[in-house]
């Protein structure tokens, strides 16, 4: 087990150079003059403008940047300081982050929670007049951007009736409605997903033996169906807690919340791709690790799986010896 997760994190290095080459270079493509924001509003000479760009190391060869960009990220976890403010990009993105997580770990919570049930309720009762209402909800949600249902969403609860605020973190109910407007789109996708997996398995044979012996449908979808189900449904469990946790940007900028998310909106329109780049790096960073926890579950939801990563690994200390 252990060398596979190694082998996994060897993985995900090019994959994050990738990523970081081809942001930098969106970046640093991206027309206008970083040097020029930094000086802030007002008029400047073009010396002043030239000083500022030595001052910032614009003015070296893009191959040379780009190298040593990667280099300090990937050797030194230093992603640099704002081309704006000079603040530490690093410090900049842990200190946001809690905000970022909190609304993907809601929005994920919320997900399973509801989704999970009504897809197996859907899949036990396919065809029926609850699931076609069920399918035709989660299709108009799956519709819904969330930029949307988050405006809807203020209007409602914050401006109409005045029941929840419609901006800031300081709190639990800070969150809610953020959590709602990121989550009702997962959610509905993940509804689907598990009714599809859940109905694959019931019409199994083993299912179909375990009703015949008798035993209380219960136990029959929970006990036998749900367990041989759950490789699909991790694995979406797993992509959409990464995409809300990438995604919540649009909803951190509606709702105020001072996460990564409106971290990058304020540094791609101020230009500052050296903070940009080091944002979808860390974002994407925290993906992969998602992606890898989420396959060492697989282990522990199906018992044929860990025994692949066991005897894989006798097999190994038999050739070995």
């Amino acid at each position: 087990m252990s060398k596979y997760v190694l082998k996994r994190l060897l993985i995900m290095v090019p994959t994050l150079i990738a990523v970081g080459i081809i942001m930098f270079t969106l970046m640093n493509f991206v027309p206008g003059d970083p040097a020029q924001l930094a000086l802030g509003a007002g008029t400047h000479t073009p010396a002043e403008i030239e000083m500022k760009r030595a001052a910032l190391g614009l003015n070296r060869p893009f191959m040379v940047r780009l190298g040593e960009y990667l280099k300090n990220i990937f050797l030194h976890f230093d992603f640099g300081k704002s081309l704006i403010d000079g603040t530490e990009i690093k410090w900049e993105l842990m200190r946001r982050f809690p905000h970022t997580f909190k609304i993907a770990i809601y929005s994920i919570v919320l997900t399973v929670v509801i989704g999970l049930p009504l897809g197996i309720y859907t899949a036990v009762k396919a065809n029926s007049i609850g699931d076609k209402i069920s399918l035709f909800i989660t299709l108009l949600f799956d519709c819904m951007p969330s930029f949307w249902t988050a405006l809807l969403l203020v209007l409602l609860f914050s401006l109409k009736l005045g029941w929840l605020p419609s901006s800031g973190c300081t709190s639990f109910k800070y969150f809610i409605l953020p959590t709602i407007a990121n989550s009702l789109g997962g959610l509905a996708g993940f509804t689907r997903q598990v009714r599809a997996s859940m109905l694959e398995v019931i019409r199994s044979d083993y299912v179909t033996t375990a009703r015949s012996k008798g035993l209380p449908e219960r136990k029959v979808i929970y006990g036998h169906a749900l367990p041989n189900a759950l490789i699909p449904i991790l694995t979406v469990v797993g992509m959409r807690f990464g995409s809300m946790l990438g995604g919540a940007t649009i909803i951190e900028v509606i709702f105020s919340i001072p996460g990564i998310g409106q971290y990058l909106v304020n540094c791609i329109n101020n230009r500052d791709y050296t903070a940009s780049t080091g944002g979808i790096v860390f974002i994407a960073f925290t993906f992969a690790l998602i992606m890898l926890l989420t396959d060492l579950l697989y282990a522990f939801a199906d018992p044929r799986i860990k025994a692949q990563y066991v005897s894989s690994g006798r097999r190994k200390v038999k050739e070995n010896g």
